[in-house]
């Protein structure tokens, strides 16, 4: 007896001093197969390295559905797992403090018990508050291609992300230098004023005209060429090159056809020519080639045609317009992850040149399986929009690509061009460094109606909301990145959902096992133990 009772004092004891020990040591260990409550080391990086509070504030509150309970709980989740390597305290918000603020309410529609129809308005925003900055963060992303439930799901895969991302660039004593290089034709400002507004939260953007010093751009993370129609200089070639030598990044937006919008408009048709920008040299040495041909796909934006007979009243039908391709974004890459499909008009291919070069190249956006080329030059007529679809075999063609590693530098058996006042020798290799190049000039456009500015990606007659703007905004976080934040976009949590129309056809087996199988469990234990106690006593 006595020794009995020494092993439960001390299975007490032990119980006791773990609970003591937990609690002034705090011990993690996610066990699940996705890793969904643990956070990636440079987001825990990030957060140590804070000297400050952050406070949060939480808009997502009140009656809310299953789903949104579910975004809820990942949020309180991450929060408290953030809070073991960070200071955080929680604010309640004011009244209406979210609609005071400007954010964008998601409205929810559900049907009640009774049959009524019930309206819910959400604010799916936090706001995080650090030292004398403050930011929101959206934590629900809606893609229109996916369900509610897988909705619910990409934001939840994208939350630490979105967090992390928003603390560093509250957090950052370096103020990050992004510039839009004019002097070739590119978009005004006007006609890139979307992204610029989207860039300016997280960085300092520019615009200027290449000079004749290459250290003259050392100041910039990242270039942004933005749909150039005038041919390079070898100097500003040269700038170019020697910048990315030297650890820079460029995003190239460009075109590889000519072409008039404004006589497709008032013509009804365009010559295509090839068009020529004097960078073929340049990025064949980089490991692509922009060719020279236009893309078609079934997988398109509609234009709006008049169909009425002669004289008759004026009747425009959307017909498909296969030279404005929509373009499947990866799921792999983490610029791309989880993105609707991009809008693009005239693009063209990327062709991957030169083998094993240690480079790494990634295609981010493509073609859908039924595509083909169209050679240039020739001509692009409005009214051919029934072309022989079973000449669309092509598939998966690349149209935005990433370039990762050490590159050769153009100029590295070539002298200097006229007109560099360089004071440093040539570099004819490249740091590890990375650059993307995006064979549509469309892509990156944003255009105006009615003196209103409608985002990139936006089709006014569908309405429909593409992922232009997100593309080319995590394109340019990406190659900002120095930390690896930008890899978390690449977690993937698996969605299970319930079989809906299964269980509704099972229901009554269903039913009948949870309420049976319980029942004859517990009497095959009763019955169990009451057979041992007789013959135990017996």
């Amino acid at each position: 007896m006595k020794k009995a009772l020494v092993i439960f004092v001390s299975i007490c004891a032990a119980v006791v001093a773990l609970n003591v020990l937990v609690h002034f040591v705090p011990m993690r260990y996610d066990m699940t197969d996705d890793h969904r409550y643990s956070l990636s080391e440079p987001t825990k990086h990030m957060l140590k390295s804070l000297d400050a509070p952050i406070e949060v504030t939480n808009y997502l509150d009140g009656e809310l559905n299953a789903g949104f309970k579910r975004l809820r709980k990942a949020l309180n989740e991450t929060m408290d797992e953030m809070a073991v390597y960070a200071d955080i305290h929680h604010i309640e918000p004011a009244e209406d403090e979210a609609a005071k603020a400007g954010l964008t309410p998601t409205v929810i529609h559900e049907r009640a018990k009774d049959g009524r129809t019930v309206q819910t308005t959400i604010y799916p925003y936090i706001a995080l508050r650090y030292k004398d900055k403050k930011t929101y963060v959206q934590l629900l992303r809606n893609n229109r291609g996916l369900s509610g439930e897988e909705n619910l799901n990409s934001s939840m895969e994208n939350m630490e992300y979105a967090i992390a991302e928003a603390i560093h660039t509250l957090s950052a004593t370096d103020t990050l230098r992004v510039a839009f290089i004019e002097g070739h034709g590119e978009l005004p400002e006007r006609y890139v004023l979307d992204l610029t507004m989207q860039l300016s939260k997280y960085a300092q953007v520019d615009r200027g005209r290449l000079g004749t010093d290459p250290a003259e751009l050392d100041a910039y993370k990242v270039i942004i060429i933005a749909d150039p129609h005038e041919s390079f200089s070898e100097s500003d070639k040269y700038i170019l090159d020697q910048y990315l030598m030297r650890g820079g990044r460029i995003l190239w937006v460009i075109n590889g056809v000519q072409f008039s919008s404004d006589a497709l408009s008032s013509e009804g048709f365009t010559p295509a020519i090839p068009l020529d920008l004097n960078l073929q040299d340049l990025l064949f040495r980089y490991g692509v080639r922009v060719a020279p041909a236009l893309i078609q796909d079934i997988q398109c934006l509609p234009v709006p045609v008049d169909v009425s007979a002669g004289g008759d009243e004026h009747n425009y039908q959307p017909m498909p317009w296969h030279y404005a391709p929509l373009l499947l974004t990866s799921q792999v890459s983490p610029i791309t992850r989880n993105l609707m499909q991009v809008s693009s008009t005239f693009a063209s291919p990327i062709e991957v040149v030169g083998g094993e070069d240690g480079i790494r190249k990634e295609v981010l956006i493509a073609t859908s399986t039924a595509s083909r080329l169209i050679p240039t030059p020739a001509k692009v007529d409005l009214g051919e929009l029934n072309p022989d679809l079973e000449t669309f075999k092509w598939q998966y063609i690349p149209v935005g690509i990433l370039l990762e590693g050490v590159f050769p530098s153009a100029f590295a058996h070539r002298m200097q061009p006229e007109g560099i006042t360089a004071t440093r020798a040539t570099a004819k290799e490249s740091v590890n460094t990375k650059q993307i190049i995006i064979a549509s000039g469309s892509i990156i456009r944003n255009e105006w109606q009615k003196g209103q500015m409608t985002p990139m990606g936006y089709d006014r007659y569908s309405g429909v909301q593409f992922g232009n703007r997100d593309l080319m905004v995590n394109a340019v976080l990406y190659l900002s990145d120095d930390e690896g934040l930008m890899s978390l976009r690449q977690r993937e949590l698996t969605l299970r959902l319930l079989n809906e129309r299964r269980a509704y056809d099972k229901r009554k087996q269903i039913q009948t096992i949870t309420i049976i199988v319980p029942i004859i469990i517990l009497a095959l234990v009763v019955g169990l133990v009451i057979v041992i106690r007789k013959k135990r006593y017996t």
